[in-house]
């Protein structure tokens, strides 16, 4: 009996002591990886985006694998997410459980490559949670990142445009009249907040960047032309009179032109050092409207373009979009090099899947596509350095007029020999087909005035329904406005009707630029019917998101190619009644 509870004593003693060790190797691996201080800083962009950049610092070495979060209505609308140290960037995966807590979005960082003892951790959200109203503009952001541990000290700074006042957040610990605060955290920490403040400001417009396109072309003599094109959606309540852009380090004699083509009022410059530009649209972008517009500049060549050993490198590293102070959904650059150059270190420049080039019979182009750009590459670890080493035979300046001279030399020998020919020729005057029927300038100006009010109401109805959607206007109203616009579409379209049928009588020059016109609308026609069909599926939850964007953006590009042959037949009639 003695000798059983003796074994037992020891047992316990033994449990005890097992149990007590794997407490303390427990503290000390939590100890070892704790967090001490987090700085959680919200930026609001130009263009309304939200940009959320939290920099962790860790008592001891990190952890392989790290968990950061917030409250799950955010996670719709986060478009990137970085992480980074001064020396790495790490891979990060997204919308993953937070310790299987419910309500979080969690983001995990694989930390495997080099554990760091400070880590940044960026988010950029989407600007649906700015809104703006009567009363002043409101943030729905955040106030504090979500981690499995608690945190010794987290320190909160609200980034307001210049020109802000009267800055109110409300979240769960109450409400402060500051856009700075701090406070321990624990762990799973699950806090939404608004902010809600005054602005009279220039520095915050709410739009989108949904694409932009920087074509860089390199002359034979060294001369470098660039241009930026934009197509941009307005997201303000208000009417939007101008934009602000950011145009290449050290470029001059910026032009800004409309989408047909249209010189602008004169780009004004707002910062020096940043080289940025306001743009002001000759008819101010109305509500919830898109436009396109470009901007011409050019390049100093000493700057970007060295010769050495016969060949030249081309330095466009600073041309890579890493200075935009707003989000572009859609980014394309592209380097032209002059005729008859040929690039030599092409597997250098390829720094990605969406980086390639393109050759034609003399020329040969590098072309970069990116999703989602903006000024958070500038700060990671320098990775998208690109330079582009070409050869260039200066005798290739004489190509295209040399070329011209011949082209010139056989024109003329092939007049001489017909007109040689017709001397000797009996001259037959043949009878001049009469027209069908005799159209008048007047119709012409007529039938591009009506289809140009077409257009134009047609885009009103776009924008009554999105307003009515948003509840910026009541129903009774809507209806009457709809009815209006309807009654003068229906009058508009058996006008453009006749008009139609007197060009294809015409025939000629206006039958053709008829049936291009038929072919355009029908193609919009099915882009529309397309869409609605693609925005139904996607409610359904039949498509993903990726594959709703993707089939949406291509739907788009279809429906700009078809509104640009319209322009262009439009612009066709008018020289027509010049």
């Amino acid at each position: 009996m003695k000798k059983l509870s003796s074994a037992l004593v020891v047992t316990a003693i033994l449990i005890f002591i097992a149990f007590f060790s794997l407490n303390i190797k427990l503290a000390v691996a939590q100890t070892s990886s704790s967090i001490t201080n987090v700085n959680h800083t919200v930026e609001i962009l130009y263009n309304g985006y939200i940009l959320v950049n939290d920099t962790i610092e860790f008592a001891g070495p990190s952890p392989n694998n790290f968990l950061i979060g917030f409250p799950y209505k955010y996670g719709s609308h986060i478009l990137k997410c970085v992480a980074y140290d001064s020396n790495n960037v790490f891979p990060v995966k997204l919308n993953v459980p937070l310790e299987n807590r419910i309500g979080f979005y969690g983001v995990e960082v694989n930390l495997t490559q080099g554990p760091p003892q400070v880590l940044t951790v960026a988010f950029l959200l989407s600007n649906d949670l700015f809104t703006v109203s009567q009363s002043g503009y409101t943030l729905d952001f955040p106030a504090y990142p979500a981690f499995t541990g608690s945190v010794g000290n987290c320190s909160v700074a609200i980034v307001l445009p210049e020109g802000a006042s009267n800055v109110m957040v409300t979240k769960d610990d109450g409400i402060i009249n500051a856009s700075t605060y701090s406070r321990e955290l624990s762990a799973f920490t699950y806090s939404p907040a608004n902010a809600t403040f005054s602005y009279t400001g220039d520095k915050l417009q709410l739009f989108d960047v949904k694409e932009l396109k920087r074509e860089v072309k390199i002359g034979g003599l060294g001369q470098i032309e660039g241009l930026d094109s934009y197509y941009i959606s307005s997201k303000s309540p208000d009417n939007i009179s101008y934009v602000e852009v950011v145009l290449p380090p050290n470029a001059s004699n910026p032009i800004a032109e409309d989408q047909f083509g249209r010189k602008m009022p004169d780009l004004e410059v707002v910062d020096v050092k940043k080289n940025s530009y306001k743009v002001t649209f000759s008819l101010a972008l109305e509500s919830y409207e898109s436009t396109r517009f470009s901007v011409k500049y050019s390049l100093p060549n000493q700057v970007y373009i060295n010769t050495q050993e016969g060949a030249n490198s081309f330095n466009a590293s600073s041309l890579l979009l890493k200075d935009v102070n707003y989000y572009v959904e859609t980014a394309s650059i592209s380097f032209t090099l002059p005729e008859g150059a040929r690039i030599l270190t092409s597997e250098n420049i390829l720094i990605g899947s969406c980086c390639y080039i393109s050759r034609s019979v003399f020329q040969e182009a590098v072309t970069i596509d990116k999703q989602g750009v903006t000024y958070l590459e500038s700060v990671l670890p320098s990775e998208n350095v690109l330079q582009i080493k070409y050869e260039f035979n200066p005798l290739w300046l004489s190509f295209r007029p040399t070329l011209i001279m011949w082209a010139l030399a056989v024109f003329g020998l092939a007049v001489f020999v017909v007109w040689q020919k017709s001397k000797a020729a009996v001259r037959v005057a043949a009878p001049l087909p009469a027209a069908a029927v005799r159209l008048r300038p007047e119709d012409i100006k007529s039938f591009i005035n009506a289809y140009e009010e077409k257009r134009k109401i047609v885009s009103d109805l776009e924008s009554l329904e999105t307003r009515v959607r948003r509840g910026k206007i009541p129903r009774r109203r809507y209806k009457v406005q709809r009815k209006t616009l309807e009654t003068r579409l229906n009058s508009l379209s058996k006008n453009l009707a006749e008009y139609k049928e007197r060009m294809r009588a015409a025939g000629g020059l206006y039958a053709d630029l008829m049936r291009q016109l038929e072919v355009a609308e029908t193609e919009i026609n099915e882009v529309e019917a397309s869409s609605r069909s693609i925005e139904a599926r996607h409610s359904r939850g039949e498509l993903s998101l990726e594959a709703y964007r993707k089939l949406m953006a291509d739907y788009q590009h279809r429906k700009e190619r078809a509104e640009t042959t319209i322009n262009g037949i439009l612009l066709r009639l008018r020289e027509e009644t010049r």
